[in-house]
């Protein structure tokens, strides 16, 4: 199995309006090792949002390779993106995505559906990763009586019960206030403290300084690229 969770190189996304093309990415190229914590910033049009779908396998780079471990993505059929999707990426995004009909323990069940085969210890495996983001006590409520930080860390439980090469995580604090924003951020470093691999897409300093690495994007390219801690 490879070290590294992710690698992209040389990519690019160009978008045709009309007439005229945009380039949104430049050629960006970086390695995420598994057991990262790694913030990506930029100003809007920095080709942030871009870069956050093409990790995500939400859309197609132009040009350029991306790797989730050893297998290069950006030549899989649609089946096979949305497989990938389902099983090596774990999504939490701003607005928490939560089915408002379902309990925390059956949102956290969610992903295990686009299985193939169900592990015989799935529901086992949810209630342990709400206990592990502090959510054992709640297993029957649903999001509509809960916090707005308790439906985060439900979203988190979810996003990692597949076991993914890295959690993607879009401004997942972007909704919350400073004290509870401060409290997922210490369960990312936590969960990250227990080698779990973590891209977060954020326009707060204060969210980045978090991260052990900081990739900043200007113009759809690589602006600086730098650990802040190990």
């Amino acid at each position: 199995m490879s070290s590294l969770a992710a690698r992209v190189e040389d990519l690019h996304k160009d978008y045709v309006l009309g007439a005229e093309t945009v380039h949104a990415l430049r050629g960006v190229s970086f390695d995420i090792p598994r057991g990262d914590y790694v913030a990506i910033m930029g100003p809007s049009g920095s080709g942030k949002s871009t870069l956050l779908n093409l990790l995500g396998c939400l859309d197609r780079p132009t040009g350029g390779r991306y790797f989730l471990g050893d297998d290069d993505v950006a030549s899989m059929t649609d089946d096979q993106l949305s497989e990938i999707r389902a099983t090596r990426i774990g999504f939490v995004f701003q607005s928490f995505n939560l089915i408002q009909q379902l309990s925390v323990l059956e949102n956290i069940e969610v992903p295990l559906m686009y299985q193939r085969h169900r592990p015989a210890n799935a529901h086992e495996r949810c209630a342990e990763l709400a206990q592990l983001v502090g959510l054992g006590d709640r297993l029957g409520h649903r999001p509509s009586e809960l916090s707005g930080g308790q439906q985060q860390r439900a979203a988190i439980a979810r996003s990692l019960v597949n076991d993914p090469y890295f959690m993607l995580a879009d401004e997942p604090t972007g909704n919350l206030d400073s004290v509870t924003t401060n409290d997922i951020l210490e369960l990312l470093e936590r969960l990250n403290n227990e080698e779990k691999t973590i891209v977060i897409v954020t326009h707060e300093d204060d969210v980045a300084a978090r991260a052990k690495r900081v990739i900043r994007l200007h113009d759809g390219r690589v602006k600086s690229d730098e650990r802040v801690r190990s």
